[in-house]
């Protein structure tokens, strides 16, 4: 016991400052996804009889289609794929290049050259900052979003830089306001449309301005597309590579998890202009062997088909106006996004009865434990709260019902906004 104590000591002094060093495990302070799965367990024990409905969720809530399972099945039977992918079997890079070029009209590109796999999104995320940034180089990033590029490059020694995005630019960032220094020291532009958690769209218009935002400030653009094709009500899938010029500033990540409903297969790719493919590839190279092939060879038969992906999104569709038409029934200022399956709504900021909701973290474990509703809290920039249409219903009878209940629960509470 006393060598324990001895280990426990010296190994605490060991810790990488960017974990948190000598106080590695020691932290109080309690992060929100912590804060909402505690709630969540409060809630059930003190209700045990009302069930959780989870808006929160950020996976879709079907699995992946029975040709994408079968074949698998099959792939994984052929001895050839037993062995290490590395950077990538050619049958899902050709497969990815015509998935690009029919979804989203984006052609020439070379899927030996121009496209590698990575194991999800948020791995390739994770490693392209380790190409290009140094000690003082910055990432530019929308707050709120997704951090996984700004948070390594912070841990090579770089730093991040905060464009807020919300209602009052439509949610996309105001590329100009990003002041001379910080461009300076800039290396990468992070972005992500449809976005999370706003469920927000661009337009051709604003990536040309990126790509001309670009090249006027020597930057990498790195456009994460895992919610593209899941677009509604006229909104037409679009890639940033489709964008005059794109290609030679930069790529987009793709991921199978939210188009085909293959979260836990975890299969993405790298696509765009061909030196930051083969400096991410580099990278790969140095942190993983490569994805099970027989994964990869599933997931080329997934992209032959795009038109499971539009029923998917015909069905957030569906339910985003739903949930849009309830929320707004109870006083929400809710208003239907054109992409993803979020829906960004305001946090009311107290009840008629004198209560009040220090931020959108408060309003949300108010819903979990008073009405064992579950959503997604964002404070970043101004206070909202996320919730999902990819909660668990087995049909539209279903759906219906799942909306019925949140009425039922919530039609007592009287928000102020």
């Amino acid at each position: 016991m006393e060598v324990d104590n001895v280990s426990d000591s010296y190994l605490q002094n060991l810790f990488a400052d960017r974990i948190g060093g000598k106080n590695f495990g020691k932290d109080t302070v309690i992060y929100k996804f912590e804060r909402i799965k505690r709630a969540k367990a409060a809630a059930l024990e003190a209700h045990p009889e009302r069930a959780m409905i989870d808006m929160g969720v950020g996976e879709p809530d079907e699995p992946a289609h029975r040709e994408i399972i079968q074949a698998l099945y099959e792939a994984a039977q052929n001895p050839a794929n037993r062995f290490y992918a590395d950077n990538g079997i050619e049958q899902y890079k050709e497969a990815a290049a015509d998935y690009l070029q029919r979804v989203y009209g984006v052609t020439g590109l070379n899927p030996h050259t121009q496209i590698n796999h990575s194991i999800g999104s948020k791995p390739a995320l994770a490693m392209l900052p380790m190409a290009f940034i140094n000690p003082g180089d910055v990432v530019l990033q929308t707050v709120p979003g997704y951090p996984v590029m700004a948070t390594i490059a912070t841990w090579l020694g770089g730093g991040s830089y905060n464009m807020p995005i919300g209602p009052e630019n439509d949610f996309l960032p105001n590329l100009e306001s990003v002041p001379l220094d910080v461009r300076k020291k800039a290396k990468m532009l992070y972005l992500n449309y449809p976005n999370n958690p706003t469920g927000a769209v661009a337009s051709r218009e604003f990536f040309e301005r990126v790509v001309s935002f670009a090249r006027e400030n020597e930057l990498v653009v790195v456009h994460d597309n895992a919610y593209g094709a899941l677009t509604f009500d006229g909104q037409q899938p679009l890639s940033f590579l489709s964008v005059p010029g794109a290609i030679d500033v930069g790529v987009e990540v793709h991921s199978m998890s939210k188009a085909f409903n293959m979260t836990g297969w975890r299969l993405g790719f790298v696509a765009g202009n061909e030196q930051i493919v083969k400096a991410f590839a580099t990278v790969k190279d140095n942190q993983d062997s490569g994805q099970f092939r027989a994964i990869q060879v599933a997931s080329a038969q997934a992209l032959k088909h795009p038109e499971w992906t539009e029923a998917t999104a015909a069905k957030y569709s569906r339910r985003h106006d739903k949930l849009v038409k309830v929320l707004q029934s109870l006083g929400f200022p809710a208003k239907k996004p054109k992409g993803s399956f979020f829906l960004y709504v305001q946090a009311p900021k107290g009840l008629e009865d004198g209560r009040t909701f220090e931020n959108a973290a408060a309003f949300s474990e108010f819903l979990i434990k008073e009405y064992s509703i579950s959503t997604v809290p964002w404070d970043d920039h101004g206070h909202f709260v996320r919730f999902s249409v990819t909660y668990e219903a087995a049909d539209e009878a279903t759906e219906d019902a799942v909306m019925e209940e949140l009425v039922r629960r919530m039609s007592s509470a009287r928000f102020i906004f």
